[in-house]
């Protein structure tokens, strides 16, 4: 029934006469009485706040007093003006026409407040969903041509790599560089095997002094127990601690000594050969880009061809400039390494002699003194393992 009603109320036909006068609407009684017949289904129901406002524009009919209507007189040009009048809560659409005597205006009702807030949410939903998807797509689409660059030049450095090893492609030597690189992998390879013959001596130097030590406790207890032989154990006694203490001393020495070829070794060195490394890898993919160009160089010369060509010859240009920078690296590298590598190593062989032959001549004074030269520090007995203050 209100769907009745709201498709007899959402036209209104006013009639026009020749005097411009209105003519009483046959429809006004059966109007008024389907219009309170809503209300009070209104008021049941609870409808909308559009429906109460064009059940009340229904009853109280068109207010004809905000319409102006301009018409000749009998006989002359009939002319109905009609101006677009603002309805406070309604939209009413109207048209400035002319209206001939005894025509009819129809007045379309609507209401669209809420479906315009409507219309309004939705679209700025439907823009940040928009901006959403844009913003994924864009990271899809990144990930995939980083993807995609990876695999390619994968491809082109492992193609590369098969032809050296094959003998069927040529690659990019520098003599000099090259032998200078295999010299510092050897001489790697040397100090590891001193570095790992010092740990060795130290680990045995070390269970020898914890000997001589308790050695030396076991004459200081036989000498207070055996007073037959009180001197003679007293002396060994005084001789195995001097020899700790002593060996304690060189052991400071030779711990110095392995740190800081360790040092040397695995980290001055290693950081030279993971640059070393890199520009390997760079080398390869040179020479990759290089032999791929000079595969289109030799094709066709077609506009498709020479697109290529002209996109290969960028990248042969990027990762010559790449390879020829870290070549300059390792030589630079490589230069230092060898300055510093004389350097700590002539410290390090004349600490190592002195100790050695100071502890084995028994000149205990020469043997500190050397320690005093080159700035080492003893711990403690049972000072190894750092307190918790010195930890944090």
């Amino acid at each position: 029934m209100t769907d009745s009603i709201m498709s007899k109320a959402a036209t209104m036909e006013i009639p026009i006469n020749s005097n411009g006068d209105t003519g009483t609407l046959p429809e006004d009684d059966s109007l008024e009485q389907a219009a309170k017949l809503q209300w009070s289904l209104d008021e049941k129901v609870g409808s909308s706040r559009g429906i109460r406002d064009l059940q009340q524009v229904m009853v109280s009919g068109p207010n004809l007093n905000e319409t102006s209507i301009v018409s000749g007189g009998y006989g002359g040009t009939a002319e109905g003006i009609i101006p677009t009048s603002s309805i406070k809560d309604l939209r009413m659409k109207s048209r400035r026409s002319s209206f001939p005597p005894g025509s009819t205006v129809t007045c379309h009702v609507a209401s669209h407040s809420h479906e315009y807030q409507g219309s309004n949410m939705h679209h700025s939903s439907s823009s940040s969903s928009v901006t959403a998807e844009e913003i994924t797509r864009g990271v899809a689409v990144e990930k995939l041509e980083t993807v995609k660059k990876w695999g390619l030049n994968t491809y082109k450095c492992t193609k590369q790599m098969i032809s050296e090893r094959f003998g069927r492609g040529s690659r990019t030597v520098d003599l000099e560089l090259e032998a200078q690189i295999e010299v510092l992998r050897d001489t790697k390879r040397k100090y590891e095997n001193v570095l790992r013959l010092a740990r060795a001596l130290t680990n045995h130097f070390y269970n020898m002094v914890q000997t001589q030590h308790a050695l030396g406790d076991t004459f200081a207890d036989l000498s207070q127990k055996s007073p037959e032989l009180r001197d003679e154990f007293g002396y060994n006694a005084e001789t195995q601690k001097l020899l700790c203490k002593n060996g304690e001393t060189l052991l400071g020495a030779i711990n110095f000594f392995v740190s800081s070829i360790n040092t040397l070794v695995n980290k001055t060195m290693e950081d030279t050969l993971m640059t070393i490394k890199m520009y390997e890898n760079a080398r390869l993919e040179f020479d990759a880009y290089r032999s791929d160009l000079e595969e289109l160089s030799m094709g066709p010369r077609d506009a498709v061809a020479m697109a290529r060509i002209d996109a290969a010859q960028q990248q042969y240009q990027v990762h010559k400039e790449k390879y020829e920078r870290l070549r300059s690296d390792v030589t630079i590298k490589l230069k230092f390494l060898e300055e510093n590598k004389v350097k700590v190593m002539h410290k390090q062989l004349l600490l190592f002699h002195n100790a050695i032959s100071a502890y084995f001549a028994g000149n205990q004074q020469q043997l500190e003194q050397t320690l005093k030269q080159f700035n080492i520090k003893l711990r403690p007995p049972g000072a190894d393992k750092p307190s918790w203050l010195e930890e944090q």
